[in-house]
């Protein structure tokens, strides 16, 4: 088993709940849910990121009902504002109550540092990480897509798989009920993120790669059909990555009402590389930064996100010259 920096991975799963309807709803295999639903039904609380109203921005709460956890469900692809949510958080672990923290590596990590010292009533769920973007590029998308609508956005999902768990996009809900669903190949934003142009510029030198303080991180398990085809009908599974003998007990209690499988941690990654590797930082991620304050969105999607924009010329090289190196001595 391969180590952690700070710590061995304990064991390694592939999983999904069995109950369809949330798991559509959700970025992978709907297991933050269930770890959720666990912790509220023991009197606890849970605490992850939320849309606002209006859809500009997002930020922590406070859930202590199953029937607000949707809105801590699914992924949302830029900076939340934490606000006083760790005094909250600080709280409610003195008051002994049990609570859930879910988020990036640097925010649970981040908790850990104010909090001073362990609290067995705490578990934290992190995700693997790509890199988080702008709020304030977002917020200029959100209003460029209301224009080109003629409507007020009213519900994002940025992990839409109607169509495709791994063919993924980004689906929009106006105010006159008007949706549209964008392909994250095609959505301008996405292509943004993906391409690294967008993120903070600790990101691109994550020290919450190498020390993590979760409990369990939860990812995609992009490749699964190599993997543990079985685990594979196209509605999503989860990567579950147990660090702590607490996530293991978590785990265990779930075992009931998901299918899972065990994998090594060499499997699990293999296809997710976010887990220990960092962002390349694009040359012209500064540029970007300056054209966000003088540029329209449209006119940044022309630049940004267009097919000729292309940031990684010297990645692309790199695989070129190793397959000339394999055809070079009889590959294929």
């Amino acid at each position: 088993m391969q180590m952690n920096s700070d710590a061995s991975i304990i064991t390694v799963y592939a999983a999904y709940q069995k109950n369809d309807s949330i798991r559509m709803v959700s970025s992978s295999g709907g297991i933050f849910t269930l770890f959720a639903q666990q912790i509220i039904q023991k009197g606890g609380v849970v605490y992850g990121v939320a849309m606002s109203e209006d859809c500009y921005s997002s930020c922590y709460c406070r859930v202590t009902t199953e029937d607000k956890l949707s809105l801590l469900r699914g992924s949302k692809y830029f900076q939340a504002s934490t606000g006083d949510t760790y005094k909250k958080v600080k709280r409610d672990l003195e008051y002994k109550i049990p609570v859930l923290f879910s988020g990036t590596g640097c925010q649970i990590n981040g908790l850990k540092k104010y909090l001073g010292k362990e609290y067995e009533n705490l578990f934290c769920v992190d995700v693997i990480c790509h890199g988080v973007p702008s709020p304030a590029l977002w917020r200029e998308y959100a209003k460029y897509r209301e224009k080109e609508n003629g409507g007020k956005l009213t519900n994002i999902n940025f992990r839409c798989k109607d169509d495709s768990w791994v063919d993924f996009g980004m689906k929009e809900t106006h105010i006159n009920s008007k949706q549209l669903y964008i392909s994250k190949d095609k959505d301008p934003f996405m292509m943004m993120f993906l391409r690294n142009y967008c993120l903070r510029p600790s990101c691109y030198t994550c020290a919450a790669r190498t020390v993590r303080h979760s409990d369990v991180t939860l990812a995609d398990f992009w490749g699964i059909g190599e993997i543990a085809p079985e685990m594979d009908d196209g509605k999503g599974t989860s990567l579950v990555l147990i660090r702590t003998k607490k996530g293991q007990k978590f785990f265990n209690n779930l075992k009931n009402n998901i299918e899972w499988r065990e994998v090594t941690y060499e499997d699990g990654v293999r296809r997710n590389t976010s887990e220990y590797k960092s962002p390349l930082r694009p040359p012209q991620r500064d540029l970007f930064f300056s054209d966000m304050k003088a540029l329209s969105f449209h006119e940044m999607e022309q630049k940004y996100a267009s097919s000729r924009a292309r940031p990684f010329k010297r990645k692309v090289k790199s695989v070129i010259k190793k397959i000339v190196k394999i055809l070079s001595i009889g590959g294929v």
